[in-house]
């Protein structure tokens, strides 16, 4: 019996014969028998065939079948087109011809070699080397700015020298009044004993200095012995804004006030105003610091090192000396820049002491090991500028200013002396009025200084 539907044959049926309609017959779908397997759909008992999601399972079991039997899968062993088995063709994602080292991809057999692996760029040493200097300077930048204003903040600003009245003409380059006083704020009972500071309220200066820094070159300081003999001019009081007057000297025994005491009559302006009336020499900055700043900047720094000629004692002070070389502390130090009873020249001496310890002070704060090193810089700074009382115009370039021109000056590239003397009255020193005049003249011309000292 013919599976052809509605066929004839030579008894009438249609078999080998065209279709009798006016239109052709459209194609014929045959049924697909499955040997060996379900019924074909449609049939009873068949399943319906699920598509097949391809897997790595499909990949390997083609890859067995074909070495096994040299055949692929999807063909009936002679390269022929067969049903759909249901499974993958095994093709890889990104691989347009097949698995990568299949049949057709690249590296195949009878296929084109795999095209080489491109290599690796070259290091772009230049650009990486560029890119880490931008960093690093970038982060200096921000390190010193933010170090600048941490700086500046510490300053204490509290000396209004638009009080002083009276004022000399300004000159050349910048002064400063460099004072150390014997201020104990801050310090605690255990501090005054062990510093032998004594327990005196208020504050006194124990030590001044002129430092003059030339436009130029050639910067010069020069120290003011605490018991000069001076006149104290009229003044404005700094907090009551009264004009006080003149305290002449005493015309018999020609005998005035100690520069100190100006200090310890209305502060910081009257001794600005003071200095100013006796040497006709404008001020234009005011710097102070005390007894504990001073100690905890020599011990920040690790001691200072100095070289004693000659051993002394001085039981107010606290010295103990003996002759040599030796690192001071702290302690030490304080004792050493204010003994004077046990000099012989008394306060003339002590100045030279200072002068001579600043130098030391100076050229080792200023090194690298201090400078570059963050874990001695900063402790250093954070001692001084916690303790040092400025005016309210000094910002941080004005103290740099002034530290490197003394740490120049004591180290040799200047001159260091002392006010010009005549000799001594009722215990004070009195200054060479000549002297002293050349010597503003020369300071206010930038001129090089030829006047000496005592």
């Amino acid at each position: 019996m013919s599976d052809w539907p509605d066929a004839r044959n030579s008894n009438g049926d249609r078999h080998g014969y065209g279709s009798d309609g006016a239109q052709p017959e459209g194609a014929r779908v045959m049924r697909h028998v499955q040997r060996g397997g379900p019924s074909a759909p449609g049939q009873p008992g068949s399943v319906p065939r699920q598509p097949r999601q391809p897997s790595y399972d499909d990949n390997v079991y083609d890859d067995l079948y074909r070495d096994q039997r040299g055949q692929d899968p999807h063909t009936h062993g002679n390269g022929q087109d067969g049903y759909d088995s249901g499974y993958n063709t095994g093709q890889v994602y990104g691989s347009p011809q097949g698995r990568p080292d299949g049949p057709q991809g690249p590296g195949g057999p009878g296929g084109p070699p795999a095209p080489p692996r491109a290599p690796k760029p070259p290091v772009n040493w230049k650009k990486r080397i560029t890119w880490g200097l931008v960093t690093f300077l970038a982060l200096l930048i921000v390190v010193s700015v933010s170090t600048y204003f941490w700086a500046d903040s510490k300053l204490k600003r509290e000396v209004d020298l638009s009080k002083v009245i009276e004022r000399p003409e300004g000159g050349k380059g910048t002064n400063y009044l460099i004072v150390g006083s014997d201020s104990r704020a801050g310090m605690s009972d255990e501090e005054k004993k062990k510093l032998h500071t004594g327990s005196a309220e208020g504050k006194r200066t124990d030590s001044m200095m002129i430092l003059h820094v030339a436009d130029d070159g050639g910067n010069t300081m020069i120290s003011l012995p605490r018991d000069s003999n001076v006149m104290i001019p009229s003044f404005k009081g700094s907090d009551s804004g009264k004009i006080y007057p003149a305290r002449n000297c005493d015309t018999t025994t020609q005998v005035c006030k100690k520069l100190n005491a100006a200090y310890g009559e209305d502060g910081p302006e009257l001794l600005v105003r003071t200095v100013e009336a006796n040497t006709g020499l404008r001020i234009d900055h005011y710097a102070e610091i005390g007894f504990g700043g001073f100690a905890k900047i020599v011990d920040a720094v690790g001691g200072v090192e100095m070289n004693i000629p000659k051993g002394f004692k001085d039981k107010k002070s606290g010295a103990d000396f003996e002759a040599g070389k030796q690192t001071l502390n702290g302690e030490e130090a304080l004792a050493f820049v204010r003994t004077r009873y046990a000099l012989p020249g008394s306060d003339l001496d002590r100045t030279k002491n200072q002068q001579k310890f600043l130098a030391a002070l100076a050229n080792q704060t200023a090194t690298p090991g201090t400078v570059m090193n963050p874990f001695k810089l900063y402790p250093t700074m954070g001692a001084g500028l916690d303790t040092l009382v400025v005016d309210k115009d000094m910002d941080l370039m004005d103290v740099a200013s002034m530290f490197w021109a003394m740490k120049g000056v004591t180290g040799g590239d200047g001159k260091s002396m002392n006010m010009p003397s005549s000799g001594f009255v009722g215990g004070n020193v009195v200054w060479n009025k000549a002297k002293v005049k050349e010597l503003v003249s020369q300071l206010n011309n930038d001129e090089k200084v030829t006047v000496s000292g005592n």
